[in-house]
């Protein structure tokens, strides 16, 4: 009779300990190497929650590429005031998701 061998590989790997629903989704996203791009998702779909109504209704285009947040503000002014603020925005959006998703914010 043949012995099998220990899988390594954490996706098919049982546990045995129980987990909260929370707890088993991030054992998830890790075992798929996904949850830099769940993160990354969730601050483009939480931009006007954090940011407020006003300047996402001024912000005509945002994504992420490289840990580099990209946002295009139609508003001049505006567009000063958040490159003059970066720093907090930056405090901000990693705050809201607890993780260091965003290394940088690039405003056009």
């Amino acid at each position: 009779m043949k012995l099998r061998k220990p899988d390594k590989n954490p996706i098919t790997k049982r546990h045995a300990e129980v987990h909260s629903l929370k707890g088993a989704i991030e054992l998830l996203l890790d075992a798929f190497k996904i949850k830099d791009k769940f993160n990354e998702t969730n601050v483009l779909a939480s931009w006007e929650r954090i940011m407020g109504k006003t300047i996402a209704n001024r912000t005509s285009k945002i994504y992420i590429h490289k840990k580099v947040l990209f946002i295009t503000i139609d508003s001049a002014p505006l567009k000063n005031e958040l490159i003059m603020s970066k720093s907090k925005i930056l405090t901000l959006i990693n705050n809201d998701i607890g993780e260091n998703t965003i290394i940088d914010v690039a405003i056009r």
